[in-house]
């Protein structure tokens, strides 16, 4: 950089304020323009597709620049946000017109991807959360903080599979910007999750951020309680410090030591809710699918009927922490119950609630001081629908109903308020008046008076000194340069009297003013200033007051949302012919003519086929699902999984009936996929996946399982997949769907207790095939493989030639023998799978099937083997 003594002031001050703020884009105010500078300029310049210029800074080369105007950077700011830059706001903190000299400038904001409060930048139906990771000795703090609707959760986890914890909370909550101690920037496979599946680098603060002393002073003194404890968080101290490390942080970023307080802060135990981790979210789609990337076509796209942003946002946390409480399930159900069967109570909550703006966003920008105006109108006309929507409750049955009347205030008190002294139509700017009723101030009120008449005054002195001085033409103006002014043309200027002083020559005339002049611009151009100003402060105050009530509304919104919420889900039961399911905890699975929420939601007119499903602790443990591919073995699999999440959120399900037991995990292995980001083959991440179900699940989860081993040799597979069907039964002895193209593994039907065969039914008719789509008991005797490579187009020369090598292979199958005494007893026990041998052969032939080398035989080296031993036999039995 060059040296100071060389900028200009204006430069001189901008790398003043720039060196404060390092990596961060500086919005710098001059004028009506936002602009920036060198590499900030660059940068903005590419992303915001802006034109690059060069300004003279003193220096010998023009310094990059490019800008944004002021009245519109919201949109801009909101694209850099995006790509995950921070954006400090540089406005000028002085009066121009007062300013001696260079006009002070100072940063009055970081915006930052976490710290967003504008509702064009925010999605309105997601969360946008700031995350803090505190790691220390014992265990690990976690919050996460949504500052635009002020929530607050926090959770503390052990040091046994820390990492494997810390990513399903971050996975649960997707935070947009994370926060972490030294100590937590070392746990590698976190740092490596953030990065490549959030899309996030987490910042690494100071470790005095998150000091515990520092950080229990910051929570009192913005909760305004004495004592830690009070709040629940007292028993984790790494869950304080990563709470403190997030105020402190939002404090000094948005320039104040006022933070708005949260309606609560929830600390909550990791058993509180389903687990579900990154792969079951992925693979059941819950919140987006997977070959669009958002929401279409997921389970939320289904049951999604909400009219609120605030609902909107708390299905999507519900649908993303399903419950494990029955009683906290039921209290739920009872409530979408009660809509269900009230169609005419249903329909007028939707009604009601339809235009509802979003309280908790409004409340946050009000309590930040950023709302203008017409966000403080928009608060109001929704408060206004306030008693309408609580009278509709007054006879509610269900106890969630009946706390949702109890949580909904009116706020008459803040209608009145906002009513009275906000205009309907306020303009978007609170810094040139026009937003104050009529009869709200009455000094407002005869400044405006004074403003509005200030026309009529003009026309009544110039009529007056029209008949004063017999001069027809006079004419009083106005213009910016000298104010009021009386105009007399040359023809008449030996009329003007000596009283008139005069001001401008012109060619044709003469312009003079008088004393009164002076005083009527004196007055009507002071009130003008005095209104605009007066209209802020009465603006700025009922803000303020509104703001003080912010316990009273944020309540208020949540019942909103929850009301919301529940009639979306009664909704959607009501339309799909959902029903209400029987949670228990004795470990049964039953549903009848279950049916897949979202594929039946894309068929249309297209009738779904539904199958049972029965899983339990004892004879009904492992369901072992055989047939071809597109036959629907992951769709019905995949439904299972989704009916008792959709039961778990107290929600109706898809089924004739259904009777579920509650859960405490659901993990999933479907599909073939692979990692390049960490450089995982797909065989690689579907052991990493199975590994992690065997390490977390209990006798309590459901699992999915979707060909194990099918991304590695036929043998090493079939061994695999055996092996994890037997340690799922014998030692978690969890509830398994197990799809499988190894129909070798249906013998394990007799073999181990729990275990059944279920298949889906084919119709074949010669070459051609038709999928049933119904599950019925027994195995499967193919995979129909070929016939699905013909159904999907493959040339009827390759399927043609696939058939007669498929013949060969045949006439010369190896066939395993599995044997019952060889199921795993012990985890420890190292199984030796025994393989029979069946075939006329002479000793030759066993010879040389011995020296095969089956673990390093390629599928094209396999084929030619077979071919070379059936042409031997052949030789020998000729």
């Amino acid at each position: 950089m060059a040296k100071e003594q060389k900028l200009s002031p204006m430069m001189a001050q901008y790398f003043e304020i720039k060196k404060q703020y390092p990596g961060v884009i500086l919005f710098f105010r001059l004028g009506d323009f936002y602009e920036m500078f060198f590499d900030d300029a660059k940068i903005a310049s590419r992303v915001l597709d802006l034109v690059l210029t060069g300004k003279d800074c003193g220096q010998g080369e023009r310094a990059p620049m490019c800008g944004v105007p002021f009245h519109s950077s919201d949109s801009y700011i909101a694209k850099l946000v995006s790509y995950g830059y921070k954006v400090a706001i540089c406005e000028q903190v002085e009066d121009p017109a007062t300013a001696k000299g260079l006009v002070k400038r100072d940063v009055v904001r970081v915006i930052t991807p976490g710290t967003v409060i504008e509702n064009n930048i925010l999605d309105d139906g997601v969360n946008n959360y700031l995350c803090s990771v505190c790691t220390a000795q014992n265990e690990t703090g976690i919050c996460f903080v949504d500052i635009s609707t002020g929530e607050f959760h926090i959770t503390a986890v052990g040091k046994e599979d820390e990492q494997e914890k810390i990513i399903n909370q971050l996975s649960t909550y997707s935070p947009k910007e994370i926060l972490v101690n030294s100590l937590a920037n070392e746990l590698d496979d976190v740092v490596s999750f953030a990065k490549s599946r959030l899309d996030v680098t987490p910042e690494v603060l100071e470790d005095s951020s998150f000091d515990f002393d520092s950080s229990t002073e910051l929570i009192l003194q913005t909760m305004n309680r004495e004592q830690i404890d009070s709040l629940g968080i007292g028993k984790s101290k790494a869950a304080v410090c990563a709470l403190g490390s997030v105020i402190l942080y939002l404090r000094t970023n948005r320039k104040t030591d006022e933070l708005e307080a949260p309606s609560e802060i929830e600390f909550y135990e990791e058993t509180e809710f389903m687990s579900l981790d990154i792969s079951a979210r992925r693979n059941l789609e819950l919140t987006r699918s997977m070959m669009t990337g958002d929401k279409r076509h997921s389970l939320l796209w289904v049951i999604d009927n909400t009219k609120t942003a605030m609902g909107k946002r708390m299905l999507r946390s519900w649908l993303e922490r399903p419950l494990v409480n029955v009683s906290q399930i039921s209290r739920r159900q009872n409530a979408v119950a009660e809509l269900v069967d009230n169609s005419m109570l249903r329909d007028e909550i939707k009604e009601l609630l339809t235009g509802v703006n979003d309280i908790e966003r409004l409340l946050s920008r009000i309590a930040y001081s950023t709302a203008n105006a017409k966000e403080l109108r928009s608060l109001c006309t929704t408060v206004q629908r306030l008693p309408a929507i609580k009278a509709l409750l007054e006879g509610a049955g269900s106890s969630m109903l009946r706390s949702i009347y109890d949580g909904i205030d009116t706020l008459q008190d803040v209608y009145e308020l906002i009513n009275n002294a906000i205009v309907d139509e306020p303009p978007f700017s609170v810094r040139e008046g026009g937003m104050i009723k009529a009869g709200y101030n009455e000094e407002i009120d005869s400044l405006h008076d004074i403003m509005n008449n200030g026309t009529s005054i003009l026309t009544e002195i110039e009529n007056r000194e029209k008949e004063a001085t017999g001069i027809p033409k006079l004419k009083v103006s106005y213009n910016k340069v000298f104010g009021y002014f009386i105009e007399v043309t040359n023809s008449y200027k030996h009329l003007v009297p000596e009283t008139y002083i005069r001001k401008q020559t012109l060619t044709n005339c003469e312009r003079y003013i008088t004393q009164e002049l002076k005083d009527l611009e004196g007055r009507v151009l002071g009130a003008k200033d005095r209104c605009v100003a007066l209209e802020y402060e009465a603006f700025c105050a009922v803000r303020s007051t509104v703001a003080g009530e912010v316990e009273r509304i944020q309540k208020t919104a949540k019942a909103l949302a929850t009301l919301d919420s529940l009639a979306s889900l009664a909704q959607i039961a009501f339309n799909n012919n959902y029903c209400c399911p029987q949670i228990t905890t004795d470990g049964t699975l039953d549903i009848k003519d279950g049916r897949h929420p979202v594929v039946e939601a894309l068929l249309n007119d297209t009738p779904f086929v539904s199958n049972d499903t029965l899983l339990d602790c004892a004879n009904n443990l492992c369901s072992i699902i055989t047939g071809p591919n597109m036959a629907g073995k992951s769709t019905y699999m995949r439904q299972t999984a989704l009916i008792v999440l959709l039961a778990q959120i107290g929600s109706f399900v898809p089924a004739r009936s259904a009777r579920i037991s509650v859960c405490d995990a659901i993990f999933t292995r479907v599909g073939a996929s692979d990692d390049l980001a960490t450089g995982q083959s797909t065989f690689m991440v579907e052991m990493n996946e199975v590994s992690t179900i065997l390490k977390n699940a209990t006798d309590k989860s459901l699992i999915i399982l979707d060909e194990i081993g099918r991304g590695t040799s036929t043998f090493d597979g079939m061994s695999i997949a055996r092996a994890v069907l037997e340690y799922v039964v014998k030692k978690i002895g969890a509830k398994t769907l197990f799809a499988t193209h190894y129909h070798e593994l249906t013998a394990m039907e007799g073999m181990l207790k729990g275990v059944n065969n279920y298949s889906i039914a084919v119709k074949k008719r010669g070459d051609d095939i038709t999928f049933l789509r119904r599950i019925v008991h027994g195995g499967a005797d193919q995979s129909f493989g070929i016939e699905v490579a013909k159904l999907a187009g493959v040339p009827c020369a390759v399927t043609k030639r696939a058939k007669a090598i498929l013949k060969e292979l045949e006439a010369n199958r190896v066939e395993i023998d599995f044997k019952a005494d060889n199921a795993v007893e012990e985890e420890e026990t190292e199984e030796e799978v025994q393989f029979n041998f069946r075939a006329k052969s002479t000793d030759e032939m066993l010879e040389l099937i011995k020296a095969i080398d089956i673990n390093t035989l390629t599928p094209i080296e396999a084929m030619q083997t077979l071919y070379d031993l059936k042409k031997r036999a052949e030789e020998i039995t000729n």
